[in-house]
């Protein structure tokens, strides 16, 4: 709140008082006016509260982007909502964090170690090809593409939706529960690395958040993260979205339209014609379908992570949980997954005794 106040330079006070005004009925209608309110764009809902469009374009393009890959005028004020009663209600809601080093080896791996060092095991290039029923509709087993067969006596579906969506049973589709996933849609998103020849001046050690058209949010990793620490060179990450549009284009043109947005981001140092600081290698990772789009009224469309199906769960930002499309929302969603399978104990336990009992009595 502080911050907005003295931030004279995006806002003039009329707009911070409109916008204050505007958001009373959010801070005294508490959870249930949050929940109201997912019928609405963030656009939609600033323009019914009297707040003026430039606090939208100026502010929450920004906040809009960096939540969910989208604009103002398609993400639901919901997720605004319940982003700022994160920041309120929790003492680091609006902390940033890096991880010191790469995903694979500083996110995954200690994972899989984790769960090798309790006797469990991680099998890579595994897809599933088929989620095999019983009679009664339950899962029988998971049919890899390298024609293995997986066993087990609880499933678990830790992926995007989209990727779900397209493994469910025919028997399961029609069913409330997975067939309200229809509305869930992932955002393509474009990820950036773009190492330069020399130190940029204006970055800090923080992640950024941008007003561009083009460009999400940034960071500049020789100072934010310890594997790319760089005294002389600057290697800026980004998040190039909305990518809808761009996502068939090659890399060289996207890596052409970056630069065009970090000549107005720093106009001092970088010029779209290398002019200045020069591109000394890029990298640009595609991802068609990433978190699901927020729109407005998917909210309800949201499973809980324990399916209706005896046995099979769902984990996945896109399942309920509080911190909607991100990876904290992921990790939530995978620690309620293993209470549901803790609550449920008894009853596969009981399953799995009762397949067994089974083959035994078969010749």
């Amino acid at each position: 709140i502080l911050a907005i106040l003295r931030n004279n330079e995006m806002l003039t006070w009329p707009e911070k008082v409109k916008f204050a005004i505007g958001l009373l009925p959010a801070i005294i209608g508490g959870q249930a006016y949050v929940e109201a309110q997912d019928g609405l764009t963030v656009q939609e809902w600033m323009r019914k509260q009297g707040v003026p469009d430039r606090v939208t374009t100026e502010v929450f393009i920004a906040m809009s982007k960096a939540l969910n890959f989208i604009n103002p005028d398609e993400l639901s004020m919901q997720c605004i909502l319940i982003a700022l009663n994160r920041f309120l209600q929790e003492k680091h809601g609006s902390k940033m964090a890096f991880l010191d080093g790469n995903p694979p080896e500083r996110l995954c791996l200690p994972i899989v170690e984790h769960i090798q060092s309790l006797g469990g095991e991680v099998r890579l290039n595994s897809r599933v090809q088929k989620i095999e029923l019983n009679d009664d509709g339950t899962v029988k087993n998971f049919l890899l593409t390298n024609g293995n067969v997986i066993d087990g006596d609880a499933y678990v579906f830790a992926t995007p939706v989209d990727i779900l969506k397209l493994q469910l049973p025919e028997n399961w589709k029609e069913m409330a529960y997975f067939k309200r996933l229809e509305k869930l849609v992932g955002v393509p998103v474009i990820n950036i690395h773009i190492w330069f020849d020399r130190k940029l001046k204006n970055t800090y050690d923080h992640l950024l958040f941008s007003r561009s058209s083009l460009l999400s949010v940034y960071a500049d990793m020789s100072l934010t993260c310890k594997e790319y620490y760089n005294p002389n060179q600057s290697m800026l990450e980004l998040v190039f979205a909305p990518a809808e549009e761009w996502i068939s284009c090659s890399d060289s043109e996207i890596i052409d339209a970056t630069m065009k947005e970090l000549a107005k981001l720093f106009p001092d140092e970088i010029s779209a014609d290398q002019s200045k600081a020069k591109i000394v290698k890029y990298h640009v990772v595609k991802t068609p379908r990433s978190v699901y789009k927020t729109i407005p009224n998917c909210e309800p469309c949201r499973p809980l992570q324990r399916s209706p199906v005896e046995g099979f769960y769902l984990a996945g930002d896109y399942t309920k949980q509080k911190y909607l499309a991100s990876m904290e929302g992921a990790v939530l969603s995978g620690k309620l997954c293993a209470q549901a399978i803790v609550q449920d104990y008894v009853l596969l336990a009981a399953r799995g005794k009762g397949r067994l009992a089974e083959a035994s009595m078969c010749p």
